[in-house]
């Protein structure tokens, strides 16, 4: 698993932070938005007012912790990033990729 952002949650409830990767390094928000069904996104990251990809509330089955799933997507990108932001120290939250 590797890091590939850095965020601080506000007090909206919105994330803002760095995605930084070999290819791409931007600042982001993760902003919480109305569901519009079932299976519908808990938030959106934009970069710069652009739609990057969307984000699903989510817990640990085994320890109840809470994370945020997230799908990461570009016409610029081979296929989709699919990440995990976690809570980490002091208040960050770590935006981590896995394959």
């Amino acid at each position: 698993m590797a890091q590939i952002g850095s965020f601080t949650r506000g007090e909206d409830g919105s994330f803002n932070g760095t995605i930084r990767t070999l290819n791409i390094n931007v600042k982001a928000t993760i902003r919480p938005v109305a569901k519009d069904g079932e299976r519908s996104p808990d938030y959106r990251v934009t970069v710069g007012g652009v739609e990057l990809g969307a984000g699903w509330s989510k817990a640990a089955k085994d320890t109840g912790t809470e994370y945020v799933s997230v799908k990461l997507d570009d016409p610029s990108f081979n296929a989709p990033v699919y990440a995990s932001l976690v809570a980490g120290e002091n208040g960050e939250h770590r935006l981590i990729w896995s394959r």
